[in-house]
């Protein structure tokens, strides 16, 4: 009986843990997510299908995505985007994620506004 608990406490804490998985480097302070190169995250509010991003061309060069690995799976609240050109990016809660190229890794966000507000937990 002692061992079907365990396994039963293992398997509830495994289920925990895949629910807070974030992407390779993504972190959070303060509630925002943070790239893996320091920068704050970033939503956009004209990204309004699910899973789809409209930021492309050269909103994409001010704006570049959090990019994600050409095998990366979805893994709970996180989702991988798979954007017009083809390369892929992360997405939290179905929101794409991006960084703001004025922005300095580790310093405040420089980038919000009424369209780009910070990604939040």
């Amino acid at each position: 009986m002692r061992i079907l608990a365990g396994l039963v406490t293992a398997g509830a804490l495994s289920l925990i843990g895949a629910a807070w998985a974030t992407p390779p480097g993504v972190t959070e302070k303060e509630g925002a997510w943070i790239a893996p190169d320091g920068k704050p995250l970033y939503t956009f509010v004209r990204d309004a299908t699910p899973g789809k991003s409209a930021c492309n061309g050269q909103c994409a060069s001010n704006w570049p995505a959090l990019a994600a690995a050409a095998d990366a799976k979805d893994d709970g609240d996180w989702t991988v985007v798979t954007r017009d050109d083809g390369a892929k990016m992360w997405a939290y809660k179905g929101k794409p994620l991006y960084t703001f190229a004025r922005d300095t890794a580790g310093k405040p966000a420089t980038g919000v506004g009424e369209a780009w507000p910070l990604a939040k937990k």
